[in-house]
């Protein structure tokens, strides 16, 4: 994976905030591209959804050394993410994908 993998991901991630906000008007999801991982050594760039109203994020790391896989958590943003990441194929985080975790997770 590289660098514009998770400009990929992101790109998915903005149609699904835009369908968001379009259908559920309390759900207002703020989307995060993160380098400072690469910048600290760690060959992997990471992309947060953040509910500013719930305090609820979700995390996605796209690692270099796992090609066509992402890792997502389900967690908080005042809260450390744990060790335990899910892994699936990069193609299966759609955008479908996406709006579903925001509707189901950021929303409740």
């Amino acid at each position: 994976m590289s660098t514009q993998d998770v400009y990929a991901l992101s790109e998915r991630a903005t149609e699904a905030q835009a369908r968001i906000q379009q259908d559920f008007k309390d759900i207002d999801p703020v989307i995060g591209v993160r380098s400072n991982m690469r910048a600290s050594g760690f060959p992997a760039d990471a992309m947060t959804i953040d509910s500013l109203a719930t305090g609820k994020r979700i995390i996605f790391i796209v690692h270099d050394e796992q090609p066509g896989n992402v890792a997502y958590q389900f967690g908080y943003k005042d809260k450390d993410p744990v060790a335990d990441f899910t892994n699936v194929p990069f193609d299966e985080v759609t955008t479908d994908e996406i709006y579903q975790w925001i509707k189901e997770y950021l929303s409740a």
